[in-house]
């Protein structure tokens, strides 16, 4: 039987869809980007309104573009630990940690969140790179016996206050149990779901990860249904809750060339653990050495910006350029225009001001403490 025509999206076959992508068209998605080779639904109408949805109720995300590579054999744990910075060991059975994978250079190639499903089982839910292919080239002359694929797994999030409230309607009380960076297994009317209480908002959330993408369409309404009457809406993941909590995006707060120590995640890098990783000897020289810049908040003078960036804005001091802003936008709880940036070291300190040449002229900009709301996070703790 053919199925009932839609209106088309997308620039040809190469673009994958994800197990949500006619769900969301439903439901009123208005534009998408590309993401991991992916659509990403970036647009369901107002995005402060999508802001308000998130903060004060509850939102659902379709995130598959956080593609997972799946890390098994006997030798699995070894060759996760060459990956990343962070000492393994400390991370158990059933946990999530945030975690960076660096290269030689001590560059960041990504930021994923790291799922230890087994002990040696791995999922790394990343960010806009592709990772899957670095694995398999690092572990082509490793000599560790292991298995690196992608599987099919489509993560959604479910993120806002009333989170909570609508997994326990789905799942019931042991949903409550669940840790924050902690993951457990679940079947929802047999679609089988490995669920962690973790998320791209700044906000209480869970990420629902699909094992069978047959079943796209059928887990996301039954999502909305039951989260219905606690005011959950669509949504796609929030530039201005982000940038409150001080979030950063690969591509755009950091890349290839950005080192953990530049953006101050020195508790991501164990660079006294007995364990080798890729760039451990680059990051031992840069901590020696220090940074030659620093990534930094800042508040931005004038009208409410209308979006978020689509450019690095210059910062200037005294006629020179001393950094970029990497990401802005206004907040409107806050009321004013924030924004994290790449600045030279020695203009990082708490006050100091910056030129900011915008699209519209040339304004002003202070550093201020980051993150810019909920410091501590108390929210996604909760």
């Amino acid at each position: 039987m053919f199925k009932q025509k839609q209106k088309e999206f997308g620039f040809g076959t190469q673009i994958r869809k994800s197990p949500y992508f006619d769900a969301t068209v439903r439901w009123g998605v208005k534009g998408f980007s590309v993401y991991n080779h992916m659509y990403i639904p970036r647009d369901f109408g107002d995005p402060e309104q999508n802001f308000w949805n998130l903060v004060n109720d509850a939102i659902l995300c379709d995130v598959s573009v956080e593609r997972q590579v799946e890390i098994t054999g006997p030798d699995a744990a070894q060759f996760v630990q060459l990956l990343i910075p962070r000492d393994l060991s400390k991370c158990a059975v059933g946990q999530c940690i945030y975690t960076l994978i660096t290269n030689a250079e001590g560059g960041i190639l990504n930021d994923p969140i790291l799922l230890r499903l087994e002990e040696n089982r791995f999922w790394i839910s990343l960010a806009d790179t592709d990772i899957l292919l670095w694995a398999q080239g690092v572990a082509i002359n490793s000599g560790l016996n292991v298995q690196i694929r992608e599987p099919d797994v489509s993560p959604l999030q479910l993120q806002g206050p009333k989170s909570g409230l609508i997994m326990k309607a789905l799942f019931g009380e042991s949903i409550n149990d669940l840790r924050y960076f902690w993951l457990r297994e679940y079947d929802l009317d047999g679609i089988p779901l490995i669920i962690s209480r973790t998320g791209w908002s700044s906000e209480l959330g869970y990420e629902l990860y699909l094992q069978d993408g047959s079943k796209g369409d059928e887990l996301w309404e039954k999502i909305m249904a039951v989260g219905a009457p606690f005011g959950l809406k669509p949504g796609h993941t929030s530039a201005i809750r982000r940038i409150e909590g001080g979030m950063l995006s690969y591509h755009a707060d950091m890349n290839i060339n950005t080192n953990p120590y530049e953006l101050g995640l020195d508790r991501l890098v164990n660079l006294d653990m007995e364990a080798d990783f890729i760039g451990k000897a680059a990051l031992k020289r840069i901590r020696t050495e220090g940074v030659s810049r620093k990534h930094i908040g800042l508040l931005i003078d004038g009208p409410a910006l209308s979006g978020p960036n689509t450019n690095f804005w210059d910062l200037g001091k005294e006629g020179e350029c001393v950094g970029i802003i990497t990401s802005a936008v206004f907040s409107p709880r806050l009321g004013q225009n924030i924004a994290l940036a790449m600045v030279r070291a020695d203009f990082a300190d708490l006050g100091t001001t910056f030129e900011v040449d915008m699209p519209d002229g040339e304004t002003a900009a202070t550093v201020v403490e980051r993150p810019f709301y909920d410091p501590k996070k108390r929210l996604a703790a909760a």
